[in-house]
């Protein structure tokens, strides 16, 4: 009832998933060290009070469990928000208690670039930009991106690659998951 819907309940039957991911897990990093220094200093506080200030100890613990509250939002926010790239267009579906459906189609693509920073070549991510014609969408820089040449090679395949090939493709694929009775799922 209160879970977002899966990410495939967006797509058409005409649409083929080619990647679905979720930002890396370094994207949380700053978040868990802002709440680790922040309960840190609680405890650091409440401990050097004197056993007689019990409500400003009862104050810095709520403050606390505030702070493990708000991180817990983060890594849920986190959790749900999910990368979908199909032949047809980029979804970016996020949110925990309201739904947020990003897209932009493929066919509006017209230059792609990725970043890899240090820390992005050691863990693992990196920073997608898409650009297309004369706007900038909500989709236009998406941060922290695990395996970005792999995303890099297949949105450049999908929108400055061969159409006929990927259709071809496409279409060998339906016709093995009819062979097999399964259901066509993008």
């Amino acid at each position: 009832m209160f879970a977002p819907r899966d990410p495939d309940d967006y797509l058409l039957s005409s649409e083929r998933r080619v990647i679905r991911v979720r930002r890396h897990w370094s994207y949380l990093i700053w978040d868990v060290l802002e709440a680790a220094a922040l309960l840190a200093g609680f405890m650091m506080i409440s401990y050097l009070l004197p056993s007689n200030a019990g409500v400003i100890q009862n104050v810095l613990w709520y403050g606390g469990l505030l702070v493990l509250l708000r991180l817990s939002y983060f890594i849920i926010e986190w959790w749900v928000e999910r990368i979908v790239v199909t032949d047809k267009r980029f979804m970016l579906t996020s949110g925990v208690f309201e739904t947020k459906v990003a897209m932009m189609p493929i066919s509006k693509v017209t230059d792609l670039t990725y970043e890899r920073t240090v820390g992005g070549r050691m863990f693992g991510y990196g920073t997608l930009i898409v650009e297309s014609a004369g706007q900038i969408q909500a989709l236009n820089r998406l941060e922290f991106l695990p395996d970005p040449e792999e995303v890099y090679d297949a949105i450049s395949e999908l929108t400055f690659g061969d159409k006929k090939a990927q259709a071809e493709r496409f279409s060998m694929i339906k016709a093995q998951r009819a062979a097999r009775g399964k259901k066509m799922v993008p």
